[in-house]
């Protein structure tokens, strides 16, 4: 049967594709933020899997607001790279595997949780920018990224938005998902977004590394009690943007029930007007 063998965590700022795509990766200011992702790097080439899940929000290229969809899977076999505004990224096209991601969305509607099924999309940085943290800059017409990701988007731009009890049950839900279909997969499950930010108003640039730290720490020890954070406190101590957190609890929702091994811890302030967090779990 196929297993989800770890999980991955880490934010998805756009501007730090931008960095890696422009060769700024480098910079004294980029670097810092680049090598919490070396270990990374190495250990994806070391534990690569047959397939990743990963968890993104979508920022208005895929869906508008006259659709928003709460939950959405890509079920295609590719995904073209979105055009944000100043062109896509040059990065590899994003290959699919329909026969999993179709398997995941038959069970996880079976068990109650309403899905959209999108058959045709684009992908923005929310997905990109984590793959490129991972694997690393790759060239588009001569690379492609290391396995098949599935894209499941979760709307967190557009209240109402769901709660974490909900992501976390429904990453209990994809679990059962993953291991009841029928060949020998390895899965990495990817939750991404966050950590604390806010991008207007006046608490614009609002950064809480205490909550933040504190969060990566319920999210190894207690992710179960961590879930039923109200919504009001994330945008009260994380800003407005930091309800992408809710994404995490997706991923670590679908780890087993014993304890993770903590293989890799990364925090950093700041990266463009965010915080960087960055975790990598293993089932035991």
């Amino acid at each position: 049967m196929a297993r989800i063998t770890a999980s991955v965590f880490t934010s998805h700022v756009p501007a730090i594709g931008a960095a890696l795509d422009l060769g700024k990766d480098h910079e004294p200011y980029w670097q810092k933020v680049f090598s919490g992702y070396d270990f990374s790097k190495q250990w994806m080439k070391e534990n690569r899997p047959d397939v990743v899940f990963l968890v993104y929000n979508d920022h208005a290229n895929a869906f508008s607001l006259e659709m928003i969809p709460t939950f959405a899977i890509g079920t295609a076999a590719e995904f073209p790279i979105a055009d944000e505004g100043w062109g896509p990224r040059p990065v590899p096209k994003v290959v699919g595997h329909p026969e999993l991601a179709s398997h995941i969305a038959q069970s996880v509607i079976q068990d109650d949780f309403d899905l959209t099924i999108v058959n045709k999309m684009a992908v923005d940085h929310g997905l990109t920018v984590p793959l490129s943290l991972m694997c690393g800059k790759l060239d588009p017409l001569r690379d492609a990224w290391p396995c098949p990701v599935i894209p499941f988007a979760v709307n967190v731009v557009q209240y109402p938005v769901p709660s974490g009890r909900r992501c976390w049950n429904l990453g209990r839900a994809i679990r059962k998902a993953v291991q009841s279909f029928d060949a020998d997969l390895k899965v990495h499950i990817w939750g991404t977004g966050g950590m604390s930010h806010q991008l207007q108003g006046p608490r614009a640039g609002l950064i809480n590394a205490e909550w933040d730290n504190r969060f990566l720490d319920r999210l190894i020890a207690e992710p179960e009690e961590l879930a039923k954070v109200p919504h009001i406190e994330y945008v009260r101590e994380a800003g407005s943007e930091g309800i992408e957190l809710v994404m995490w609890l997706i991923a670590r929702g679908a780890m087993n029930d014993a304890p993770p091994r903590v293989r890799h811890r990364f925090f950093h302030v700041p990266a463009s007007n965010t915080a960087v967090g960055h975790l990598i779990l293993e089932n035991t």
